[in-house]
């Protein structure tokens, strides 16, 4: 195994450190303040806008996707890790936050021509954002068979009935399209029942009904419980084919999840990195924390797991390139139960080490927390990743 970034990725990473150092980093603080001052919580702050102009101008745009890149998952894996020391901007500023890029993903492998000129090009060029709508408030979407919204044929268009919740992206103002998970053969084989549809957010019958806190926190881009009240769309807005929605989830979901470990190790980094200069700065029993051995031993902790989860990060996208994401799907799983855990770890010690500071708004480190250990829920739950390695392992040929 070979986790040698090319040529090509290292410029990039150099590239980007550069634009992180002179342009994120600094409008962190202008961003938050634009938050505690606007009437409304998912307004967009100015700057989100400088920084997209700033990074295309960089060459930093849409890195995620390899077709328009040309960078393989591994190279990726080192960019997508530093846009997570500023999850809140870094991602948004490139064009890679998530869950525009699983449904730019979905558009460009399964979209019909029509479908891609209306809607994957305008979130390629970063004009729009977009929501993905599978999880439901009323049954265990852990198991994506499970889902009860229904998607009726009716002519030539499609009917759709039901209720989903944890909709990212739904309270930012830009958003303009969901792909929407439902049924369209509810007797049929049970991998095959689903189907799904883009829904543009204006449609009749589309209704915002709340937005959801994550352990507290009202994420700008926001995260919604939503309505479908017969919503009629046109039955050309189908993706692929009926019945295959569970398998498109599947292929969705894979890079997703690597996606989201890939920044959850920048966060963890930037957690060690706040934790050490806490260590350093701040004074106690004499002399500053860093002296002390449990603060020590904190860190040495934190350095090993982050390293640990690097590599089976950097194992698994090798793995991609090489079988693709049906290929590397234990990994996909493994990654999805070590990354969120080892990176709640890590902030859970820098929180300790800066005491009450860290629990308040004076540091990122709170809201970081949340967040990843939300992570632990999201494109599926621990139970179910440890289900699939499980599942995996015990088929796999023991010699003797």
């Amino acid at each position: 195994m070979d986790f040698e970034p090319s040529q090509q990725a290292r410029e990039l990473q150099e590239r980007l450190w550069a634009f992180m150092r002179e342009h994120v980093f600094p409008a962190e603080e202008s961003y938050e303040a634009f938050r505690r001052e606007a009437d409304d919580p998912h307004a967009v702050p100015p700057v989100l806008d400088e920084l997209k102009a700033e990074a295309r101008a960089r060459g930093l745009w849409n890195l995620f996707l390899p077709d328009v890149s040309g960078l393989s998952n591994l190279d990726y894996a080192g960019l997508a890790e530093i846009t997570g020391w500023s999850l809140e901007l870094a991602p948004q500023a490139l064009n890679c936050n998530a869950p525009d890029t699983g449904n730019m993903e979905t558009l460009h492998l399964f979209g019909t021509p029509e479908q891609k000129q209306q809607w994957l090009e305008p979130l390629l060029e970063g004009e729009i954002r977009s929501a993905f709508a599978m999880t439901e408030p009323a049954v265990a979407s852990s198991d994506a068979t499970n889902i009860q919204t229904s998607i009726t044929r009716d002519g030539d268009e499609y009917v759709v009935n039901g209720r989903k919740w944890w909709i990212t992206n739904a309270m930012d103002p830009r958003m303009r399209i969901m792909i929407v998970m439902g049924k369209t053969d509810p007797d049929g084989p049970r991998h095959n029942q689903q189907s799904m549809l883009l829904v543009p957010t204006d449609t009749p019958g589309v209704t915002i009904e709340r937005a959801l806190h994550v352990l507290g926190f009202n994420d700008r881009d926001g995260h919604a419980e939503i309505s479908f009240d017969d919503v009629r769309v046109p039955a050309t807005n189908l993706l692929a084919g009926e019945g295959d929605g569970f398998m498109i989830a599947q292929a969705r979901l894979g890079p997703g999840r690597i996606h989201h470990c890939m920044r959850a190790i920048g966060a963890a980094e930037r957690a060690l990195d706040l934790l050490c200069r806490r260590a350093d700065d701040r004074e106690a029993f004499g002399g500053p924390l860093s002296d002390q051995g449990l603060v020590r031993q904190a860190i040495a902790e934190s350095r090993v797991e982050i390293e640990q989860a690097r590599l089976y990060v950097q194992r698994t996208a090798w793995q991609i390139d090489r079988s693709g994401a049906k290929g590397a799907r234990q990994d996909i799983a493994a990654i999805k139960l070590v990354v969120p855990r080892m990176a709640a770890r890590v902030i859970d010690r820098a929180i300790q080490v800066h005491g009450g500071a860290g629990l308040s708004q004076d540091t990122p480190l709170a809201q970081m927390y949340a967040w990843h250990r939300a992570m632990r829920m999201f494109d599926g739950p621990d139970e179910v990743h440890l289900m699939s390695v499980a599942r995996a392992e015990l088929k796999r040929h023991r010699p003797g």
